[in-house]
């Protein structure tokens, strides 16, 4: 039998889908991502993320299930104990499981969680720091407008020429992997990175690359324009009112040069699979957790609970392994970050230990035209009554510390009515947000691309706006929870025993009891008794 693919997925941290070629941004510079998409994988112009953070984000995909089913929706709850991810199936079905140390999957503090999850941690932190930015205290004093932005702009390099981060050292940790390993068991490799999360800052040639020239415009702030409070509370708290369009130029030029340097690292990858043999039959996985406002609506940054699509359209592109048919392109399909979980497994030909809700790629693969879904989903926000942005929260520090560049987010979130839970479904021509305090979204994407203005309140769009209402519903309905696999006995091995020992005969009182020890259930225990003459 052919030896199982090798399973390697590559995911950078808070990539905008239209920072790549191929998808059309004409400032984007993603040569080695467009050729892959062009020759060897399938691209999806629809995939959209399960909730705008990291953490539930994360383990969203890496178990098929969304992040309402277990609660999963917060940065501060991460997968614990008896909840399996993609990585422990796949090392439990004989995968050998190499991830670098970019964690917002397991939770940290319970010991020899994280091992569970893999056979092999790396965790670098042996490189010397890298430099800092060229322009000293590029922050500057509070008050300045720099100072909540997250930009620093280019970096200094080195002795040699360079800047080596820790996603430079996990890169080559997990390049170095692929070429040393000669297991007979498949390859499991999640290489998780931080870029192009900000801050926004990278070295020549990436800084200096981007022409300025082709950014596309901004999504801008319109008056009255419906837009969620979250966003007005943000632009508030981070007073980036100075900032000008120069500015927000060169900030979203730095983001695309920060994407510039990830698609040569993915690159770094795909070249170390093929001077081992092992390109051709991994099956590759490239997708970003969520996007970047990167300068729209007069944004850094994310928001836990806004759904546009430059924080909830995230690339995704897919080469099968050989033998498995491709159609390389880009589609139109609309996908979702639980499809990664169920695609694969399919390809590892692993069974999953839970029901989840992911449908598996591989038709669209071999087909770029067919449609397995009508809707993505998204959700985010609190109820009222949670506390989970309450003092210390996952941005860490006192939230009266405004000297933290997370201080504006963490007010924000504070305001229960700005952070009220939302859910997003799209098919990718119309979006409907259903917010708990009534305040509702729908965009037509294809009149308005940047989702500026909130059209909920036109009366021709209110029968998509009640059919997509109705699909969120029966959408919730069948995946509101799942019943685990590892049923309950109703009775105890002891309730058992006192309730058949009146009919159980003398002489076989140890064979009975034998047999409840063994697990039979109550009904099998008093047909065993009957069949050895009891009454």
């Amino acid at each position: 039998m052919d030896r199982r693919p090798d399973i390697i997925i590559f995911n950078p941290d808070q990539m905008r889908a239209d920072a790549l070629g191929h998808l059309g941004n004409p400032a984007a510079i993603t040569p080695n991502l467009d050729r892959f998409a062009q020759r060897d994988a399938v691209s999806f112009r629809n995939a959209f993320c399960q909730n705008p953070v990291c953490v539930p984000s994360r383990c969203s995909f890496a178990t098929g299930l969304y992040p309402h089913v277990r609660g999963h929706r917060t940065m501060q709850y991460l997968l614990r104990e008896g909840e399996p991810s993609l990585f422990s199936e796949l090392k439990d079905a004989g995968y050998y499981v190499w991830m670098n140390a970019r964690n917002d999957l397991v939770a940290g503090q319970i010991p020899g969680l994280l091992e569970q999850h893999a056979s092999e941690i790396f965790y670098g932190g042996d490189a010397p720091a890298a430099p800092g930015p060229e322009q000293p205290d590029p922050r500057g004093k509070p008050g300045d407008k720099n100072y909540y932005s997250f930009y620093r702009g280019k970096l200094k390099k080195d002795r040699d020429g360079r800047n080596y981060s820790s996603d430079d050292e996990a890169v080559d940790g997990a390049a170095k992997r692929i070429l040393s390993f000669h297991s007979d068991r498949p390859l499991c490799l999640f290489l998780g990175l931080m870029a192009p999360h900000p801050p926004y800052a990278v070295e020549d040639p990436y800084f200096s690359a981007v022409d300025r020239t082709k950014l596309p415009p901004r999504a801008r702030v319109l008056p009255k324009a419906g837009k969620p409070p979250m966003e007005e509370r943000l632009r508030e708290y981070m007073a980036l009112g100075r900032y000008t369009e120069r500015d927000w130029t060169e900030l979203r030029a730095c983001y695309l040069g920060m994407c510039i340097k990830v698609d040569e690292q993915f690159q770094k990858i795909c070249d170390a699979l093929k001077a081992a043999g092992r390109y051709d039959n991994a099956a590759i996985f490239f997708f970003s957790d969520h996007g970047d406002y990167t300068g729209d609506f007069d944004l850094p940054e994310k928001a836990q609970n806004t759904f546009e699509n430059c924080l909830t359209n995230v690339p995704l592109l897919i080469k099968p392994p050989k033998g498995v048919p491709v159609d390389p392109g880009v589609t139109e399909s609309v996908a979702e970050l639980v499809d990664f979980y169920a695609t694969a497994m399919d390809f590892a030909q692993v069974s999953s230990s839970h029901d989840s809700f992911g449908k598996s790629l591989r038709t669209i693969l071999a087909d770029r035209s067919i449609q397995i879904k009508q809707y993505a989903f998204c959700e985010g926000g609190r109820m009222p009554y949670e506390r989970q942005c309450d003092e210390y929260h996952a941005y860490g520090g006192d939230p009266s510390d405004r000297t933290r560049e997370y201080w504006p987010r963490q007010q924000a979130q504070l305001d229960s009515d700005a952070h009220e839970k939302g859910t997003m479904i799209c098919d990718g021509h119309y979006k409907y947000v259903l917010r708990t305090g009534g305040r509702d979204e729908f965009y037509n994407l294809k009149e308005d691309t940047k989702e500026e203005r909130n059209q909920i309140d036109r009366l021709e769009y209110r029968p998509i706006a009640e059919k997509m209402r109705s699909a969120m519903l029966l959408w919730y309905q069948s995946t509101c929870d799942l019943v685990p696999r590892n049923y309950d006995k109703r009775f105890s091995d002891e309730m058992i025993w006192h309730r058949v020992k009146n009919i159980c005969p003398p002489q076989h009182e140890q064979a009975v009891k034998e047999k409840i020890k063994e697990g039979a259930a109550f009904m099998e225990v008093i047909a065993f008794c009957r069949s050895l003459g009891g009454r």
